[in-house]
């Protein structure tokens, strides 16, 4: 049996780069699923035959799923902000799969790809792991190639740009500055945005369009110690609301989560605004328990916007 080449042999996915509108380097992200093609089995039968016919239909592209940290670039991030603004940012580009040499071994090419939903990951003041973002991204068109062997650009600033972690965050709200200052959890969310199929004649493939945005609830924990404005202002809006046998009196409130590296520079901040508190719940309470006596507070949000803070040197 003849062996392989070395342009053929197998290698382990080490390593994964993304391209946007043909400029490479964009950024190495942590893990890749989805983006294969599959098609549903059309069958028929023809009169009074018994015999059954059956011809594959319409592809269909699964949207790609990618985790990512601060390892990406400039033009990555602009796209998750315009995601966040609700801007249809339709892009172009490549997923390029490398060896553990950083040489390009297969490329899976996409067009017309827009952001469906981004997780945000939990954050811990107690955990040390770094963090990453989940982003799901709807494409129209997926084509399979191999790749050309060249290795893979360094995105710009990947040397300066500093590891983001579960523990290096702050959390602001307005009117509860004091209380928000040892916010010691904030519970992972995901915003969405639905995309709407439009099949039209003469193509296989349906158009998709972006829709209306989700922004969903935040939850954090503080030490009871600092509670007591959150359980106030919750008890005063409910009065409120009671008195006046309508809700919508309170003033919406804002607020921010701001990711920094280990130096204390600022990474990125999500803004949010139009919010208002939910609920206000105590921890359950255990008196074999030394931990520090939490309080969980719900908050909803009616917009979000991303700004990231490009690293010195990048």
């Amino acid at each position: 049996m003849p062996a392989a080449s070395s342009s053929n042999r197998t290698y382990a996915a080490a390593h994964f780069a993304l391209e946007l509108d043909g400029k490479d380097g964009v950024g190495l992200f942590r893990s890749i699923e989805g983006g294969g093609v599959r098609t549903d089995v059309m069958t028929y039968q023809n009169g009074p035959n018994y015999d059954r016919w059956r011809q594959i239909g319409k592809p269909k592209f699964e949207d790609i799923k990618i985790q990512v940290g601060m390892a990406m670039s400039k033009p990555f991030y602009d796209w998750i902000a315009n995601f966040f603004n609700g801007v249809p940012d339709r892009r172009t580009g490549a997923i390029v799969a490398a060896d553990f040499y950083y040489n390009e071994r297969a490329r899976r090419e996409f067009k017309q790809a827009m952001i469906k939903e981004l997780t945000f990951p939990k954050l811990d003041g107690a955990d040390k792991n770094a963090a990453y973002m989940s982003i799901g991204i709807a494409v129209e068109d997926i084509v399979f190639k191999k790749g050309g062997g060249q290795k893979l650009s360094p995105p710009q600033g990947f040397n300066t740009q500093k590891l983001w972690t579960a523990c290096n965050f702050r959390f602001t709200l307005s009117g509860f500055e004091d209380a928000c200052k040892r916010v010691s959890k904030i519970e992972s969310f995901t915003v969405k945005q639905n995309i709407i199929e439009h099949h039209m004649g003469g193509q296989l493939a349906p158009i998709k369009t972006p829709s209306q945005i989700d922004f969903p609830n935040i939850v954090f924990h503080v030490p009871e110690a600092d509670a007591h404005p959150f359980f106030d202002h919750f008890s005063n809006n409910t009065q409120l609301a009671i008195k006046n046998n309508k809700a919508g009196n309170a003033s919406k409130l804002n607020g921010s989560i701001v990711a920094f590296d280990n130096d204390g520079s600022d990474l990125f901040t999500l803004s949010f605004t139009g919010s208002d508190i939910l609920s206000v719940n105590p921890d359950r309470a255990d008196a074999s328990s030394e931990d520090i006596k939490l309080v969980k507070v719900e908050i909803h949000t009616e917009s979000m916007s991303f700004a990231y803070a490009a690293p010195q040197g990048g």
